[in-house]
């Protein structure tokens, strides 16, 4: 990291805290050399494990495009998008861990995406939940009615 007052490459950290609700890293740093002192805020890194095995940065913009092919036809702004896109940052970031499996960010998607648009939610939830048939959807129908009443 580079002083900002002599330009000098190396620092040694401080102090570190996590700020935003995890989402960035506040470090207070010292240049070694001219002692000079100076803060730097780094965004945390969120990995997504694939099934695959591999690991990927979190991406918003991803998320947003998965979730937008699931409300094509609907009427559903990309403000909304967005802020469903934050919400599930958010919710992921909360566990407290730099890595989430691929599985919890869909798991994440499905809540508010349901009370955005429940077609969308029922797309969504098709394929991320492997239905097979009319019954699968049906099911989920009446396990969406059953919360709606608070069956559930």
């Amino acid at each position: 990291m580079y002083c900002p007052f002599c330009h000098n490459e190396q620092s040694k950290v401080i102090d570190s805290r996590v700020v935003d609700g995890g989402s960035a890293i506040r470090r207070r740093r010292e240049c070694t050399a001219c002692k000079g002192r100076f803060t730097t805020v780094e965004k945390a890194v969120l990995l997504v494990l694939k099934r695959n095995g591999l690991a990927e940065p979190f991406s918003r913009d991803k998320l947003i495009r998965g979730v937008r092919r699931a409300c094509q036809g609907r009427d559903v702004s990309d403000d909304s998008l967005k802020k469903l896109a934050q919400q599930v940052e958010e919710t992921v970031r909360s566990h407290g861990s730099s890595q989430v499996n691929a599985n919890d960010v869909g798991l994440a998607i499905l809540e508010p995406l349901r009370d955005l648009d429940e077609v969308a939610y029922l797309r969504f939830a098709s394929v991320y939940k492997s239905f097979e048939n009319a019954d699968d959807f049906e099911s989920e129908i009446r396990l969406m009615r059953r919360r709606d009443r608070g069956d559930f």
